[in-house]
């Protein structure tokens, strides 16, 4: 499945209106405020993504570090960088993820970094638990 199919959950650093678009394409997004995990830490944004199925997105690079280096798990993560306040920055990247990004299995990281015209990703994937 493709990294945006999967439900989303946004973090609190992804613009409301970013949020709002991808909920008008038709994803399943859930916010982290609306989880009631506002102000919550990183650990707890990852287990309610493990435990709902859902994809973390975030222009926080701690959750990448957090599942790499302490084995939590969840679908994956897509990180947006850089974290602009301009919510177009981030579509556009979306949009790059969609267009570019082939069908992952769960237990990745793909990161989007936007550079002034271009959108570079790269595609990380997490080591087996077992």
């Amino acid at each position: 499945m493709k990294p945006l199919s999967y439900p989303l959950l946004a973090d609190e650093n992804i613009h409301p209106v970013v949020t709002e678009t991808l909920l008008g394409l038709g994803k399943d997004v859930l916010t982290v405020r609306d989880a009631g995990l506002g102000g919550r830490s990183d650990e707890e944004v990852i287990h309610l993504a493990e435990k709902q199925g859902r994809v973390v997105l975030t222009h926080d690079s701690d959750f990448g570090r957090l599942a790499l280096q302490s084995g939590l798990r969840c679908p994956g993560i897509v990180y947006l960088r850089p974290g602009h306040r301009d919510p177009s920055v981030a579509t556009q990247s979306l949009q790059a993820i969609e267009e570019t990004v082939g069908d992952l299995e769960p237990g990745f990281v793909v990161v989007a970094e936007h550079r002034e015209t271009q959108v570079r990703i790269r595609v990380r994937l997490l080591a087996d638990p077992g």
